[in-house]
């Protein structure tokens, strides 16, 4: 009777409780993924220069200073919105990775009491 509610309990537990808690946990990982990688930020902040590097223009207007002011400015700009470009890309493809992963492992959690009775099963069968 112990081994009755034992195995209950068990099933209970695997596809209830823990399934729940597993989902929890994976929700906790994309947002953190998606925290780490400050994707909303990076998409807000695409096309500003890199760490705030940037040239003043002086007062007046000389033509030389104001086209190469002009010009490191659009280079800091090129910058960081490659960089921020590469840093979305990765961010992304370790959300893919990480959306594909838990499913995988949720859908083997599913089967996973099915492959400990085939596998007690085929070890007696192995003995006898």
């Amino acid at each position: 009777m112990d081994f009755a509610i034992f195995v209950k309990d068990y099933f209970f537990w695997h596809y209830f409780t823990a399934f729940r808690e597993g989902l929890i946990i994976w929700k906790n990982s994309l947002w953190f993924l998606s925290q780490f990688f400050s994707l909303g930020l990076l998409l807000r902040t695409l096309f500003s220069p890199w760490k705030r590097m940037r040239e003043y223009y002086s007062r007046g207007f000389d033509p030389k200073q104001y086209f190469e002011v002009l010009i490191i400015n659009l280079i800091m700009r090129f910058i960081g919105f490659l960089i921020r470009i590469v840093t979305i890309f990765a961010g992304l493809l370790v959300e893919l990775t990480a959306v594909i992963a838990g499913t995988f492992a949720f859908i083997i959690w599913l089967f996973l009491p099915l492959v400990i009775i085939l596998c007690f099963t085929r070890g007696i069968v192995i003995i006898f």
